[in-house]
């Protein structure tokens, strides 16, 4: 492909910036006159403890889980691994224990949340009543849905015993401040993660509105849960969340940020849609695709969020590489745009790739692999699509999580 370099410096810049080593540091509260205990959750957490040990003085212990894959080696804070996005026994082990670390603190103490993207999922304990399988059917049932997240993490706030504000619920009366990375549009902390340790402003009436808005089907066990109405999250305003403060250590926006200024030094005008952008992957991709063919020559249309893909195939793929399929379509092989959409966490879905580059030839070399655009496209298999023609972005794990990177370059 002529123009990967621009595009990949690009998202190279986005990562850099919210990785923890630069962007945790400066975020950091004073130590208390009793412990000092780390816990959290997220494709970034074990990033994040290695930043935080780097950073402070004096002696910490705790724990924090993550997905497979994306552990780093730590001193004094252990890193879990657990499944992601679907939960395992791992994650709940996991979760238990972190609820027993903090369960016993008094007021001199302080807690250290690190939450990041991915952390709902890796923060696996159910709601009294429901089980480690009810909770990875119904998870399996969301991912599905095409539901944007706000409805996802409040329906995963209503099953569970440590999200919607719970964990920080626990630790009272220690103090808990949570260092958080923003995957979610909006960056509301009552999102991020499920929001363990923040006021969680949504119901079970809620949850049970957004089972039947997205036609979500659950068993009789969860609709009894909720309809229940048992053991309401903690809400604004609620004393034992009164001692817990957080910290957005990056945005999407922020992160997005350095990719313009490295398509501006380069000599691109630059068109940025937004940071939080939601909807159905191949809808935006054609909606971004009419903005790229009215855009003069040289200019560089940026945007980030968090897209969904309503599975009806049974192909590979996430929702960055459906968006770029879908781009591809609708460009239709257009002489001078280049694309590359890609997850800053480096896993598009459940698969290797962060992503996958497009350019005016995908559709013509894709022909010649044998692979047809519109049928991978019908069966959701972006994956085995651009695999077959080399324009996967694989960079493995990156450590951070800023939800969705997307640009596309209009050569001159």
């Amino acid at each position: 492909m002529k123009h990967p370099n621009l595009l990949s410096q690009m998202f190279d810049a986005v990562v850099d910036r919210a990785h923890p080593n630069v962007c945790l540091p400066n975020h950091l509260p004073l130590p208390p006159k009793g412990r000092t205990i780390v816990v959290g959750a997220g494709k970034a957490s074990a990033a994040m403890a290695k930043a935080f040990e780097q950073n402070w003085n004096g002696y910490i212990e705790g724990l924090v889980i993550t997905r497979y894959g994306h552990s780093v080696e730590t001193n004094q804070i252990e890193i879990v691994e657990a499944s992601h996005p679907i939960p395992n026994s791992g994650g709940y082990m996991a979760t238990k224990r972190i609820l027993e670390m903090i369960s016993s603190l008094n007021s001199d103490d302080l807690v250290i949340a690190l939450i990041s993207g991915g952390g709902s999922s890796l923060l696996t304990l159910p709601a009294e009543g429901l089980s480690l399988e009810d909770k990875q059917e119904i998870n399996l049932e969301l991912l599905k849905s095409g539901a944007p997240i706000k409805a996802l993490n409040c329906i995963r706030s209503h099953i569970s015993s440590i999200k919607g504000g719970r964990l920080a619920q626990a630790a009272f009366p220690a103090r808990v401040v949570s260092l958080i990375i923003s995957d979610v549009p909006g960056d509301d902390p009552a999102i991020i993660a499920s929001g363990p340790t923040v006021p969680d402003p949504t119901t079970f009436s809620n949850a049970l509105e957004y089972l039947n808005m997205y036609r979500i089907p659950v068993s009789e066990k969860i609709i009894d849960h909720l309809e229940a109405g048992l053991d309401e999250s903690p809400k604004p305003g609620d004393p034992y969340l009164l001692k817990s403060q957080v910290n957005l250590l990056v945005t999407p926006e922020l992160a997005l940020k350095e990719a313009t200024k490295i398509a501006q030094e380069s000599g691109y005008k630059t068109i940025f849609l937004g940071d939080a952008i939601e909807g159905e992957a191949r809808i935006i991709a054609e909606e971004h695709a009419q903005v790229a063919l009215n855009s003069e020559p040289g200019t560089v249309i940026l945007s980030g969020g968090e897209l969904t893909v309503a599975l009806k195939g049974e192909g590979r793929g996430g929702p960055n590489t459906e968006y770029a399929l879908a781009l591809a379509l609708s460009l239709n092989g257009t002489r001078n745009i280049y694309a590359l959409a890609c997850d800053t966490d480096g896993i598009d879905g459940s698969e290797n790739n962060a992503g996958a580059f497009i350019s005016p030839n995908t559709i013509e070399r894709a022909k010649t692999a044998g692979k047809d655009l519109i049928l991978a496209l019908n069966n959701n298999d972006s994956y085995s699509f651009f695999s077959a023609i080399g324009d996967l972005m694989i960079t493995g794990p990156t450590h951070t999580n800023v939800n969705d990177f997307r640009a596309i370059l209009v050569e001159r």
